[in-house]
Formats: C-alpha cells, structure tokens, sequence
C-alpha cells in the first residue's frame, strides 16, 4: 500500500465507516431494541471486515511480520464477535418458532436464518483455514503503542 495515498484511495471503505457511524448516532434511538433484520445486517458487515482483515493480514504479513501478527490477531477477535452477533441473532424472537435453530445445510435463498447462517458457515470455512481452537479462546493481547 502507497503511504502517500490520496485521502479518498478506500472510498468505499470510508463510506462503509461513515454510514455505521450515522447509524450508531441517529438511527438506533435509546432505549430501543435491536430486531433479528438489525443483527442480521450487523452480521453481514462484521463478515464483509472480517474478510478484508484477512486480506490485509496475509498481504501485510510477508513485508512487515509483526504488524501482520497485529492484524491477524484483530482478525480472530472480530470473528469472535462475529460468533457472538451470530449467537445473538437466534435468541432474539421471531414470528415463526421454526426459524429458530441454526441450519448451515439449507440453501441461502430461504428465510434470513438461513441466510445468516449460510453467510456464518462460510466465514467459519475462512477462520479454521487460519486459525487454530486455542488462537480462537485465548485472551486478547494487550500492546502499547510504539510510534
């Protein structure tokens, strides 16, 4: 990557961030509940950084070894959290009681548990790939900032 970038070289990725952060501010009242639309959504966003994190991990990882450790480390922590949304997503209620278990084996093109689940399936595929069981549980590292 050019350190002299132009400031709008990852437009998409800045208007990605824009948008979470409008969201965050204006469209989630207080006091309000997240809805299984909501999760799901959250979901497919948390997938979509997890994905380029492990791009930007192996690409790092050859010049710069231990930044590519640093971002292979946030990699696994947002795939836990993607685990965790995932979770979430199933215990919150839903107007049919069939829908509520996890099925990865159906086809995505059905009720969005189905694709929630698919869409997790596969970014399981990526993280086992990668990263082992014990990666997965370890407690995060803590760094200091060396500038």
């Amino acid at each position: 990557m050019n350190a002299h970038a132009a400031p709008d070289s990852h437009p998409y990725l800045r208007a990605a961030t824009a948008g979470v952060r409008h969201h965050t501010r204006n469209l989630l009242p207080p006091g309000s509940n997240a809805d299984r639309s909501h999760v799901d959504v959250l979901h497919a966003h948390l997938t979509g950084l997890h994905q380029l994190l492990d791009q930007l991990a192996e690409a790092t990882r050859p010049p710069h070894p231990a930044a590519g450790r640093h971002l292979a480390t946030a990699h696994t922590r947002l795939w836990q959290a993607t685990a965790e949304v995932h979770a979430a997503f199933h215990l919150l209620p839903t107007a049919s009681a069939s829908f509520t278990e996890c099925h990865p084996d159906q086809l995505p093109g059905g009720p969005m548990v189905l694709t929630i689940c698919q869409r997790h399936l596969a970014a399981g595929h990526a993280v086992r790939r990668r990263t082992t069981p014990t990666d997965l549980t370890s407690p995060p590292r803590t760094t200091a900032c060396v500038r």
